[in-house]
């Protein structure tokens, strides 16, 4: 047997040819790879693709030298060359697209030689009849074939002694560029420095044909720059555009009322929104009104004001959102006493259909500050206005209502008494204003401000110019209970925010102190009366009416003129004491929440929190009772780190949030601060169960 196999012609022996048959009939084994040896292959593939590459390419550098010829002056070209590449472009470009049905794409290229041929056609690189030399083709021209371009023959050419014409240097760089360097660096820097033109050429606008008004274009601004103008142009226009407050009422533009809302923290959505006052004088308030204002003593409008009140007098349904002592008062009362200005006055005949407005309360205190406030409008005006509240004789208000109110200022349970005794009735009232309305929904009024509401004659469905009733919410919050009760009676409602809504006044200095025992807590407060002793008026708030009045009677030993109030007082001692505080014959009014609200103390330089409140929204209007009016407050707040967990985090969050308190490290580093306490309560719940 011969090494037929291994193409040798020696013979084997029997061993040796048994060994090589077993060696061939053995199957293939797979061979697994590593991943790095997989690596290793797959660069060993790229590196012997890119040594390829260069070696394809040396053979085409290698090809075009053979076709040239050195002469005296350099390269030439044969005089085919230049045709077959051109050939050979056209070839590739029409392989990138199918060609047509039942044609084949070599079909215009046998057709282009048949009538070039023929004579029908001039080759482009073929040498004119002044040359009288078979057709050569120039560098130029195969590097202009080589990217696809035209080459047109321009002058007479200078040719060596076999007639080829001479390359440049210009095209010797071209065709180097083209096939030993390359093209694409060229072309991907051409397009990243090409601009991009967003407008279109001035010379195809045909439209000054049309009219004379498109002679002057308005120039586009993109990215902040005008195309029609330099950047420094559009700057210099910018910075010669005046404050709002350099400008009179017809020269303000859209601009102009952003800044001026930004200035007064102005927030409004619900669509169709007026602009907002920037003095009285500029509004449209009617005349027996702003001299009323006038004579009260109102400088200028407050930020709630400014937004709130042109709204109202378009008789839009509206929610204002505002911090406390912002003038919210006022901002519902000038579009009510605008409203009744326009409806025919009280007479024998529709005095017994009761008022034209009607204002509801959360608080006797906070209605009677409602009435004192509204007095001041319906005295100059000839309006009359009645409170009624509980704690009073019923008898007494329906005899100061047997002549008729224009307003009407209630407080919901004492209301809801009078309607269903026939006291009062709400036939013509179309003007309804909740004051406070969170703390109504709280204080679990909403059973009986839904019945007062569905008692008016007319709904919040707007049928016609006259038949639909107009509803105002105001509040320093806005919890979900009130959002309920929005959706329910208010017809698509205009939301004014001044500031964040929830958040305590910047005025107000807030301090935080863990102070655990009751008598801690007594001396820590003395403390702080004797240093703010003969200041102004101090209010101390506590969580329950026993321990009001026994924390009274503790500082009234101490020889410090106190006055209590809770809601287990009658109206007349509630009434005894705040005017007691305002006429500063007491100096320290210790109050549960009762007082948090609605209650407008001038000048009221500390309020402590002897009792943490129980929420958040409390907490705020607490606080809210001093630094009023633009002036400076202080509010100390003793905490408990076991009593009081529910509200650390919103607490914490609210001192960090003001630009005048610093949050305490206690406070800060405390564990139920850090998160809300439902996550909190959440997570214990789920350890517990997993326990």
């Amino acid at each position: 047997m011969e090494r037929s196999i291994r193409h040798r012609t020696e013979p084997l022996s029997i061993e040796e040819a048994l060994r090589l048959k077993n060696q061939q009939a053995e199957p293939t084994r797979p061979v697994f790879l590593t991943k790095a040896q997989r690596a290793q292959l797959a660069l060993e593939h790229k590196q012997q693709e890119a040594d390829d590459m260069r070696q394809r390419r040396t053979e085409q550098v290698k090809i075009l030298e053979k076709t040239h010829k050195v002469g005296e002056n350099g390269e030439h070209i044969s005089e085919d060359f230049g045709r077959r590449l051109h050939m050979r472009e056209t070839d590739k470009r029409r392989s990138r697209s199918p060609p047509a049905r039942g044609r084949s794409r070599y079909h215009d290229r046998d057709e282009l030689r048949s009538r070039r041929d023929d004579g029908r056609i001039i080759d482009r690189y073929r040498p004119t009849a002044r040359s009288r030399s078979p057709s050569k083709t120039t560098g130029a021209a195969a590097a202009a074939a080589g990217r696809g371009g035209e080459f047109t023959h321009v002058g007479r050419q200078s040719t060596d002694g076999s007639g080829d014409r001479v390359l440049t240097d210009k095209e010797r760089e071209a065709i180097r560029q083209r096939y030993l360097v390359g093209d694409a660096v060229e072309r991907k820097r051409k397009q990243s420095s090409r601009k991009v033109q967003f407008d279109w050429d001035a010379a195809e606008d045909t439209s000054r044909d049309i009219s004379d008004l498109y002679e002057h274009r308005q120039a586009l601004s993109i990215f902040g720059k005008q195309n029609g103008g330099s950047e420094k142009a559009h700057c210099k226009a910018q910075s010669d555009e005046r404050h709002w407050t350099e400008k009179a009422l017809g020269e303000m533009r859209d601009r102009d009322w952003r800044i001026f809302k930004e200035d007064y923290s102005i927030a409004c959505k619900g669509g169709s929104i007026p602009h907002p006052y920037r003095s009285w004088e500029e509004s449209e308030i009617p005349g027996e009104i702003l001299h009323a204002i006038a004579d009260i003593g109102y400088q200028a409008p407050t930020p709630i004001q400014r937004q709130a009140i042109p709204l109202g007098l378009q008789r839009r349904d509206l929610i204002g959102i505002a911090e406390t002592g912002s003038g919210k008062t006022a901002s519902f009362l000038i579009p009510m006493l605008a409203f009744i200005m326009a409806q025919p006055p009280l007479s024998d005949r529709n005095m017994a259909d009761g008022p034209y407005a009607l204002v509801l309360a959360p608080t006797r205190e906070l209605a009677q500050q409602i009435e004192a406030e509204s007095h001041k409008f319906a005295r100059r005006l000839g309006f009359r206005c009645v409170s009624i509240v509980g704690g009073h004789d019923i008898e007494r208000q329906a005899f100061a209502l047997r002549n008729g109110s224009e307003i009407v200022i209630a407080t919901p349970g004492r209301l809801r008494d009078c309607i269903e005794r026939r006291v009062l009735v709400l036939n013509q009232c179309t003007y309804v204003v909740m004051d406070e309305a969170d703390r109504m929904i709280d204080m679990g009024f909403e059973e009986d401000v839904n019945y007062i509401l569905d008692a008016l004659p007319v709904s919040n469905v707007k049928h016609d110019a006259k038949a639909f009733r107009q509803t105002t919410m105001f509040s320093a919050t806005m919890p979900s209970a009130v959002e309920r009760l929005a959706r329910k009676y208010l017809r698509a409602p205009a939301t004014v925010t001044i500031g964040t809504a929830g958040k305590a006044v910047d005025s107000v200095e807030q301090r935080a102190e863990f102070i655990v025992g009751e008598e801690k807590r007594k001396r820590r407060l003395l403390d702080l009366l004797n240093s703010h002793a003969g200041t102004g008026p101090i209010i101390v708030f506590v969580n329950q009416k026993k321990n009001v009045d026994l924390l009274g009677h503790a500082l009234a030993r101490t020889r410090y003129a106190v006055v209590t109030l809770h809601g287990g007082k009658t109206q007349e001692q509630r009434e005894q004491a705040l005017a007691r505080l305002k006429s500063g014959a007491a100096e320290i009014l210790v109050a549960t929440d009762v007082a948090g609200r609605g209650i407008d103390v001038k000048d009221v330089v500390l309020v402590v929190n002897f009792d943490m409140a129980k929420d958040i929204e409390s907490y705020t209007h607490r606080i809210g009772r001093t630094g009023r009016a633009g002036k400076r407050g202080l509010a100390v707040t003793f905490l408990s780190p076991v009593d009081d967990r529910d509200v650390l985090y919103d607490l914490r969050k609210m001192i960090a949030a003001s630009p005048l308190s610093r949050c305490p490290p206690e406070l800060a580093t405390h564990e139920a601060a850090q998160a809300p306490p439902s996550l909190l309560k959440s997570a214990a719940r789920s350890q517990h169960q997993q326990r």
